[in-house]
């Protein structure tokens, strides 16, 4: 069990992670075995995409958004039902395919499926591409509210924080983790790994410290979490602490997450090691551009990021945050593409006073 000494009040104990790990390749493995022997078997394919989802989530592991495809084409041919519409609404959605999972969850609807499902995708659809908050946030209090469970209050949590409602955000956070009840580490890491995401990077003075003593809360619960290592090792490299960070990066390289080929990178040039960061870089060059070729829409504000930064090429940057903002114009959305648009039009101008 995992139990944490280094905050004033204790988290709640969990699974160890690396056991939680194991369980959930064995789970995600199993409930595919039984998909094959008859796909159209109670729960399995919505098994399947929450396993999938939490791979993806925790351990970067980027084939499972096209093993999800493959599952929403066979269920499709398969099971005739609203269920598998709604399948395929989740794995759309999944991907930020959100004009796809729309038209599912419509086609759902006219086929009886349960209204609370389709109302609960619909919202997180709403919430992902910034539209109709005043609507989402009355529901998504209303559900927190009622259930007082960490899987309502963190997407509420997420909201206040879209909103600018910082301190709120904060408190439902907390009141998600400490209310908790059970024993998976995956919920956990979660609502740590968005605390530290709320005072690293959301809030208008980010505070550091707070946001990694998150960070390293998220890897106590689960030490494979990729993007918890991603976020903490970037705080470590901006302190000085490059072999730190370094340290934290290594064991994810296994991933396949190109952004951990990119973070390392930028510690490797700050330690002035640039043959190895030249490597480094290129890998993150060909996983960014390996992802965008099939999933385009889920990864185009990571890699508008990376292209604006240590990747070197602003104007594609910029054609990636455009497609973002298209897609799901949030608030972050909007300000990312601004930002990359000054550093473009900046880079522009050097460029003619070069030329000149």
């Amino acid at each position: 069990m995992t139990t944490f000494a280094e905050f004033e009040h204790p988290g709640p104990s969990a699974t160890d992670g690396e056991i939680a790990a194991i369980n959930l390749e064995s789970a995600r493995r199993g409930a595919w075995a039984r998909f094959a022997q008859d796909p159209r078997l109670p729960g399995v394919a919505e098994a399947i995409v929450d396993n999938e989802r939490l791979a993806s989530q925790f351990f970067g592991d980027l084939e499972a958004l096209d093993r999800l495809n493959a599952l929403a084409l066979q269920f499709a041919r398969a099971d005739g039902s609203s269920r598998s519409l709604l399948v395929q609404a989740e794995v759309t959605s999944t991907a930020h395919r959100f004009d796809d999972a729309r038209g599912y969850l419509a086609r759902a609807a006219q086929m009886g499926a349960p209204g609370e499902a389709i109302e609960r995708q619909a919202l997180a659809i709403d919430q992902a591409c910034g539209a109709e908050l005043d609507a989402v946030f009355a529901a998504r209090h209303r559900f927190a509210m009622a259930s007082g469970r960490l899987e309502d209050l963190v997407p509420l949590g997420a909201l206040l924080a879209d909103l600018e409602r910082f301190s709120e955000a904060d408190a439902v956070y907390r009141q998600a983790l400490f209310s908790y009840d059970d024993v998976s580490p995956f919920p956990l890491a979660w609502v740590c790994f968005q605390l530290g995401m709320l005072w690293g990077e959301l809030v208008p003075v980010p505070d550091p410290n707070l946001a990694a003593l998150w960070y390293r809360r998220a890897i106590a619960y689960l030490p494979s979490y990729v993007k918890a290592r991603v976020h903490l090792a970037e705080i470590y490299a901006s302190q000085g602490g490059t072999g730190e960070a370094e340290a934290l990066l290594l064991p994810a390289l296994s991933s396949g997450d190109p952004e951990v080929n990119w973070r390392l990178a930028d510690v490797l040039i700050a330690q002035g090691r640039l043959e190895e960061a030249e490597r480094q870089l290129n890998a993150a060059r060909f996983g960014f551009d390996q992802l965008l070729e099939r999933h385009l829409l889920a990864f185009a504000d990571h890699a508008a990021e990376f292209y604006a930064g240590s990747g070197n090429d602003c104007r594609r940057a910029l054609e990636l945050a455009r497609t973002n903002v298209a897609n799901r114009p949030t608030r972050r959305a909007v300000k990312q593409a601004q930002a990359i648009a000054l550093i473009t039009d900046d880079a522009a101008t050097t460029s003619d006073l070069h030329q000149a």
